[in-house]
C-alpha cells in the first residue's frame, strides 16, 4: 500500500451471536430472554440475547446470578459445532470483498477493504453489502464499524448495535475520541478507568493532555498505547491467517472476586472462548496457562503441559479449573482471569504424522 494512503478498515461484529443462532433455530425462543450455557450451580452464561441483556444478564456471569436477575431466563446448551459452521459461512462472505481478514473470534473480524476485490468505491457501501449478504445467507444480523484504523473501527461498531453501522471519518477521529468517556475505550477495563478517573482523566481529551512519560510511569507498557489511542492513532495492520503461537482470552470482573464459584465461572467462560477458536481453526494445543490478576495488580500464572493435545472442551475445562483451584482460597481479591492455550499442532498435521509410510 502507498505510504500515506488512508486505510479503509471495517470491524464486523455479529449481534448476540450464539444466542441469535439459538433463537433462529428454535422459533419459540424468539423475543425471550435466552442464555447460552447451563443453569447448574457452577454454570456460567456463555452468551445472552438482547432480551436477557435488558435484565442485566451478561456473558461470563455465573448462572445463579443470571437467574436472580431474570427469573424467566431460558437456558440453552451451547452448540459450538453449529456456531463454527455459521462462522465459516460468514467468513466466506468476507473473502469475497478482501483477502485481508483478521478473525478475532467466531463472530468478530477486522477487514481491510482499502483494495476492494469488488471495486466498491466506499467502505460504507462495502459494509452495508456485507451485512446484507450475511442476513440473506444466515438470517442473522451483524453490526459494523468503519474507520481508518482498527481501534476506531472497533469503537464505531458499538455505536449502532444491533443491526447497524457507524463510521468515524479520519478528520472526525480526534474530536470523537476526545469526547468519549474513558470507560468506553477498548482495552480500558473498569479498574484502569477508575485509576484514570482518580488522576482526573475522565475523557479522551483529558487523556490526550498527558505526556508519554506520565502515562508510562502510571500504566507501564500500556502507557504508550493510551497516548496513541487518545489521538485516534493505531498503526496495527489487519493480519490475515497469522500463525498463532498461543491463543488466549481474558476477562476483567466488574468488581474484585473472592468467591471461588464466581472465579471458576470466569475461567470456564474464557476456556469456552479459547475452545471455540480451536474448533474454528481445527488446531489444538498441549499447554494450558491460567492467568490471575489480583486486586493489587500483581499477576500470577499457573501452567500445565499435557503429553498430547487437548481434544475436548471438557478436558480444557478440567485442566483450567485444576490450575485456578491451586490458588484457592484466594489470598486477596481477583481482578481478572484468563486462559491461554499454546504448543499448537493442527489436526491435519497430527493425523498426517500418524499415517504409515507404506
Amino acid at each position: 500500500m502507498d505510504e500515506g494512503r488512508i486505510r479503509k478498515i471495517i470491524h464486523i461484529d455479529m449481534d448476540a451471536f450464539y444466542a441469535s443462532v439459538e433463537q433462529r433455530d428454535e422459533p419459540t425462543l424468539k423475543g425471550k430472554p435466552v442464555a447460552v450455557g447451563y443453569p447448574a450451580k457452577r454454570g456460567v452464561v456463555a452468551a445472552a440475547s438482547y432480551e436477557a441483556r435488558s435484565f442485566g444478564v451478561r456473558s461470563a456471569m455465573p448462572s445463579t446470578v443470571a437467574i436472580r436477575k431474570c427469573a424467566e431466563l431460558v437456558f440453552v446448551p451451547p452448540r459450538f459445532d453449529v456456531y463454527r459452521e455459521v462462522s465459516k459461512q460468514i467468513h466466506a462472505i468476507f473473502k469475497n470483498y478482501t483477502r485481508l481478514v483478521e478473525p478475532l473470534s467466531l463472530d468478530e473480524a477486522y477487514l481491510d477493504v482499502t483494495d476492494n476485490l469488488k471495486g466498491i468505491p466506499t467502505a460504507w457501501e462495502t459494509a452495508k453489502e456485507i451485512r446484507a449478504r450475511i442476513y440473506e445467507e444466515t438470517t442473522l444480523t451483524a453490526s459494523a464499524g468503519i474507520s481508518c484504523n482498527k481501534f476506531l473501527a472497533k469503537l464505531a461498531s458499538d455505536y449502532r448495535k444491533p443491526n447497524g453501522q457507524f463510521a468515524i471519518l479520519p478528520n472526525e477521529a480526534e474530536a470523537f475520541v476526545g469526547a468519549l468517556p474513558i470507560a468506553k475505550f477498548h482495552g480500558v477495563g473498569p479498574k484502569t478507568a477508575a485509576k484514570m478517573r482518580a488522576l482526573g482523566i475522565e475523557t479522551g481529551s483529558d487523556l490526550r493532555r498527558q505526556t508519554p512519560e506520565f502515562l508510562q510511569d502510571r500504566f507501564g507498557k500500556s502507557g504508550s498505547w493510551y497516548y496513541n489511542i487518545a489521538r485516534g492513532w493505531d498503526e496495527r495492520p489487519v493480519q490475515p491467517d497469522r500463525e498463532r503461537k498461543s491463543l488466549g482470552s481474558e476477562t476483567t470482573f466488574p468488581e474484585d472476586r473472592s468467591d471461588p464459584v464466581q472465579i471458576e465461572a470466569g475461567v470456564i467462560a474464557m476456556a469456552d472462548d479459547v475452545w471455540a477458536w480451536c474448533e474454528k481453526a481445527n488446531s489444538h494445543g498441549r499447554t494450558i496457562t491460567v492467568k490471575i490478576k489480583w486486586a493489587d495488580f500483581q499477576i500470577s500464572t499457573r501452567s500445565r503441559s499435557m503429553e498430547t493435545t487437548i481434544q475436548t472442551r471438557e478436558k480444557l475445562h478440567q485442566v483450567a479449573l485444576d490450575l485456578i483451584r491451586s490458588v484457592f482460597p484466594p489470598p486477596k481479591g481477583v481482578r481478572l482471569v484468563g486462559v491461554t492455550l499454546s504448543n499448537f499442532r493442527s489436526q491435519t498435521a497430527s493425523e498426517a504424522a500418524e499415517l504409515p509410510f507404506s
